[in-house]
């Protein structure tokens, strides 16, 4: 399946957007996920499915000072 990634496209064999996210390498628990322009909490991101074309961003956390 085809998505974008924060503005990068990317083939995907994931099916739920959990899945997405540990197929792209997102392992830091502390991110914050947006399908289509709407927040998906983490416990909905288990069973929430992803469709061909869908934009999703993840945000992660800065350290700075």
């Amino acid at each position: 399946m085809h998505i974008t990634v924060n503005a990068t496209p990317h083939d995907i064999a994931a099916e739920t957007l959990a899945a997405a996210l540990e197929e792209l390498g997102y392992a830091n628990p502390a991110i914050a996920t947006a399908l289509n322009g709407r927040f998906v909490p983490k416990p909905e991101r288990a069973t929430t499915v992803l469709g061909d074309g869908d934009r999703l961003e993840v945000l992660t956390p800065m350290q700075g000072g």
